[in-house]
């Protein structure tokens, strides 16, 4: 009956043992490649993401028109907003709210815009969060009137649903624009500015605190990189089992040969 070869008497013989060596190298050279890659991509994701919110600041009907939804380009862009408060009445409030270690609410106002982009020339409106209060009687919290002219970061809708909260008040649970566009008798943009500074109508008494815009969406720069990092990482996969196959042929042919080779004779 044959014998059977043992397969680790191949891969110890110095010929593949040097060649796993060698395949060990080759791979490690190419998986910290791959992670190169993945580190020029989330330089380049964080590069493009920042640079969205650090951009010189554009007028809001520039950037977009009412007639348009919100663009994913457009969230986090900082942009000037001309015109003048809208009616007290619009004012809205958004619960738990933190600024700090504090619980309070966001002011929302509505601005009357001198522009909107918007083919037939129509008037409308931005919800503007003016910033943050303790309470909804703050003095703060008073709605300002006349003209306006401010700058800020664009936001987007929250995903939490509020339209139960309009029946009830102007006190809501999210930022969505779906529910205040019933809350409101003109047309407005679909998204928000978040209030940074004001060079033309600053309240004369107390104002909100400002608060920060939120983050920008991640900008998903440089995906070619990804690819690059998965390539260098499936050649180092690649080279390791090229190793182990040509192991396994050798200690086949090895076998193969041990099989044919005469078991001897036995003199009498």
């Amino acid at each position: 009956m044959p014998s059977v070869r043992p397969l680790w008497r191949t891969v110890l013989t110095p010929r593949w043992t040097g060649l796993l060596l060698l395949a060990l190298a080759i791979a490690a050279v190419m998986s910290v490649l791959g992670v190169w890659q993945l580190d020029v991509y989330q330089s380049k994701t964080a590069e493009a993401t920042a640079k969205r919110a650090e951009g010189e600041p554009v007028p809001l009907h520039k950037l977009f028109t009412i007639d348009e939804g919100l663009p994913a380009k457009a969230v986090g862009r900082r942009v000037t907003v001309e015109g003048e408060w809208g009616p007290a009445a619009d004012q809205l409030f958004i619960t738990d709210r933190r600024l700090g270690d504090r619980d309070g609410f966001w002011v929302v106002t509505p601005v009357v815009l001198d522009s909107t982009g918007s083919a037939d020339g129509s008037k409308g409106a931005v919800m503007v969060v003016r910033g943050w209060v303790p309470s909804v009687s703050d003095p703060a919290a008073r709605p300002p009137s006349g003209r306006v002219e401010l700058s800020g970061a664009i936001a987007q809708s929250e995903a939490q649903d509020a339209s139960g909260d309009a029946a009830k008040g102007r006190t809501l649970q999210s930022l969505r624009i779906p529910t205040i566009v019933h809350l409101v008798d003109y047309r407005i943009y679909d998204a928000f500015v978040v209030l940074s500074s004001t060079s033309v109508g600053a309240p004369a008494g107390e104002a909100p605190a400002i608060v920060p815009a939120p983050a920008p969406p991640t900008d998903h720069a440089g995906l070619r990189n990804v690819a690059y990092a998965f390539q260098w990482w499936i050649f180092a996969a690649f080279t390791l089992w090229m190793w182990g196959r040509m192991v396994l042929d050798a200690h086949r042919s090895d076998q193969l040969e041990d099989d044919l080779e005469p078991s001897g004779t036995v003199s009498a």
